[in-house]
């Protein structure tokens, strides 16, 4: 899936959709951890996605959408 719009920000209905399958991925396909490198090549993003806090973290850190 990719979408040339990435200098825009997602609007509401997207973002709506982009959590309902994250949500939907951690649910289903996420068992103790997911490692994902997202984004244009020359300026991607890491992503750690796990069942439990980040080392340090407490969990009230954590917000839920």
């Amino acid at each position: 899936m990719r979408d040339e719009r990435h200098d825009e920000p997602l609007s509401g209905e997207e973002l709506e959709l982009f959590l309902q399958y994250l949500h939907r991925f951690a649910r289903h396909d996420v068992d103790l951890y997911a490692l994902m490198e997202v984004g244009d090549p020359a300026d991607s993003r890491c992503m750690a996605l796990t069942s439990e806090p980040a080392p340090g973290v407490d969990r009230s850190a954590y917000r839920r959408p």
